[in-house]
């Protein structure tokens, strides 16, 4: 009990120091709190990325405390480091990071060469397939987000997409992955400028070279990603139906109300849950607030896998009453594929994280991490 008060206040808590150093964001405070609590929370936040900076620039990091620090959230000017870090793809090492950052660009330069033919003529069958389902999906990548549209992205996004699909023939290319490189490409991105990824514009690509390093890292760490849940993209998706299949459990014993009224009107979990899962929700939530709860599901052991399902879980119980309010099969699965979050904040993320954690401590026993 006290130490799973503990976690959930560290997430809460640590959220709030957080957004007291955000650019351009509105601190929302109780009409008792004075410029006092500003100052300390902007401390507070500022004092935590000292500690993540200090942290990663040890001769050899501990990624366990790494982790344990990204879990409730991390700033931009960290963010694209520790993610890297947390991944595996930049060493423990730090006298090591350069030459092997160094050495993964040169060969991802080399699989471009090797698998990705300018001469199309020269694609087998199987390969012209792949590519064809690559480039009807590359324009349709979260088209609300206009950077993605440009021709130098779209590029990046299929070069990335087609190289991973071939050097995995047991899965190859499935519709939903293409949405996954987004996160690493505005998070590196904006990271090598400087920026805030709010503030990425076209103007922002004309830079060849940085295009193409960004384009290497983000093929690695989406390697490392999927490595996790290989079994998400193989022959009927085992991975993706464990998922629903778990989420479908939890909500039996969490909202069995729910549980029943979805039952009474012939909504299966399928039907629905099939895209947050293949998606990671990034159908359902902001860009913005995705890179968010990917600071956690990275940190978390198994966090696109296990972590994810009782985000989920937390989501639904979020809208189980207006849910049990729609008594038409049509009315519920148009709410279910699309959810009222477009006014969401940071915070509502934040409590659907604690919440998340709180039943994956009920359920699973979860160590206790968050300090």
């Amino acid at each position: 009990g006290g130490a799973l008060s503990a976690g959930v206040a560290a997430v809460t808590g640590e959220t709030k120091e957080r957004n007291g150093v955000r650019r351009g964001e509105k601190q929302q405070q109780h009409p008792a709190e004075g410029k006092s609590a500003d100052k300390t929370q902007g401390a507070n936040a500022l004092s935590k990325r000292a500690q993540i900076f200090k942290l990663i620039n040890e001769p050899t990091l501990d990624v366990g405390t790494l982790r344990k620090r990204a879990w409730s959230g991390l700033c931009p000017a960290v963010r694209s480091d520790a993610w890297q870090l947390a991944l595996g793809y930049q060493p423990a090492n730090r006298a090591r990071r350069g030459p092997t950052i160094a050495k993964r660009r040169r060969e991802y330069k080399d699989h471009c060469r090797t698998f990705y033919y300018k001469d199309e003529s020269r694609f087998s069958t199987a390969e012209n397939k792949i590519m064809h389902q690559i480039r009807l999906d590359t324009p349709r990548t979260l088209p609300g987000v206009k950077l993605l549209q440009h021709k130098a992205v779209q590029g990046l996004l299929e070069r990335i997409l087609y190289i991973w699909s071939v050097r995995h023939p047991a899965s190859g290319y499935v519709q939903g992955i293409n949405d996954l490189v987004v996160p690493f490409f505005v998070v590196f991105l904006a990271a090598r400028i400087g920026i805030d990824t709010s503030e990425l514009t076209e103007e922002h690509l004309a830079d060849e070279e940085r295009l193409q390093e960004v384009e290497a890292d983000c093929f690695f760490c989406l390697s490392k990603l999927l490595d996790g849940i290989q079994d998400h993209y193989t022959a009927s998706q085992p991975g993706i139906q464990r998922m629903v299949f778990k989420l479908e459990e939890l909500i039996h014993r969490l909202d069995e109300p729910l549980h029943a009224h979805l039952k009474k009107y012939d909504i299966r979990f399928f039907h629905f849950s099939y895209r947050w899962m293949n998606c990671m929700l990034m159908r359902e939530v902001s860009l913005p607030l995705i890179i968010r709860v990917w600071d956690t599901y990275i940190a978390e052991p198994d966090g696109f896998k296990v972590f994810h399902i009782y985000v989920c879980a937390s989501m639904l119980k979020r809208f189980s009453p207006a849910l049990r309010a729609l008594e038409e099969f049509q009315d519920l699965i148009v709410y279910l594929q699309n959810l009222p979050t477009s006014d969401w904040t940071e915070n509502d993320v934040e409590t659907l994280l604690a919440q998340a954690y709180v039943y994956k401590y009920q359920f699973e026993g979860a160590e206790n991490h968050l300090h």
